[in-house]
């Protein structure tokens, strides 16, 4: 498929996504919206994928919502604004329950509903001087569809005070909330999200799938639901042939097959 608000190129096992708005700081709109959605929905089958990076062409990562984007919005309906808000949530809900792992590189400005791409990768790694802001309240609104998934990230008490403020941080004060989970000097950021590329490659693909999972799921559990869970997942991997392979290779102090591919 072609698209003409993103890119996606793969190389060798890594896939790369890339906001390409540059010219509106790679705002999103409703193409950019469902443009995302079908190529996460195409990718979910393909098994040579190891890992995903996200990233924004130019100077930013994605400045939120596409001002003509909302001007449109402002004179909809109802029913039509709730077509689109739900569009939208169903895109962070489709890149955080994505199976592959997911690494932000957050190479400048996360403004507004921007932030929640940020907050639905698995690692995000920012630039020095990136900005964020969860600026919605200044034009009175919340960020609720990424509302979730930034919450989990950073916590209530920190999405509490980030929401109804909206100041705009520096990236170290994104780390210090939780937002992202590291910063680099400008001119580290490939180097750095190429770092942790080749640590995820040398792990279990389906191990790090499971971990995404248990993650995500285990905190809404209780302890009669989660223990018999954790339990079965890890005698479910033990058992499957990534596990038993693994094993024998640490066993025998030799790279499992899924180094050597």
């Amino acid at each position: 498929m072609s698209y003409t608000t993103i890119k996606y190129e793969k190389m060798d096992r890594v896939g790369y996504v890339t906001f390409c708005r540059p010219e509106v700081h790679n705002a999103f709109n409703s193409t950019l919206i469902r443009e995302m959605i079908q190529l996460f929905e195409d990718l979910k089958g393909n098994e040579d994928l190891r890992i995903l990076v996200l990233t924004g062409e130019g100077k930013s990562f994605c400045a939120g919502a596409d001002l003509n984007w909302m001007r449109a919005v402002k004179d909809q309906s109802y029913e039509q604004n709730l077509a689109e808000s739900t569009e939208l949530a169903k895109l962070f809900h489709v890149i955080y329950n994505f199976k592959r792992p997911i690494i932000g590189k957050i190479n400048g400005a996360a403004i507004g509903g921007g932030t929640g791409f940020v907050a639905v990768c698995d690692i995000s790694v920012a630039a020095r001087s990136a900005k964020f802001s969860f600026s919605e309240v200044k034009i009175g609104v919340v960020p609720a569809c990424i509302g979730p998934y930034v919450i989990k990230k950073m916590g209530e008490g920190k999405a509490r005070e980030l929401f109804i403020t909206g100041e705009r941080m520096s990236a170290d004060r994104a780390f210090e909330v939780g937002l992202v989970n590291k910063v680099v000097d400008d001119e580290e950021l490939d180097s750095e999200v190429d770092r942790l590329v080749k640590f995820v490659l040398s792990s279990g693909p389906e191990a790090v799938a499971m971990a995404k999972k248990l993650v995500s799921e285990v905190p809404g559990m209780s302890s009669d639901e989660y223990r018999p869970y954790t339990a079965e997942m890890i005698a479910h991997l033990r058992m499957s042939d990534e596990g038993q392979e693994g094993m024998d290779a640490f066993l025998n102090k030799r790279p499992p097959k899924w180094v050597q591919e």
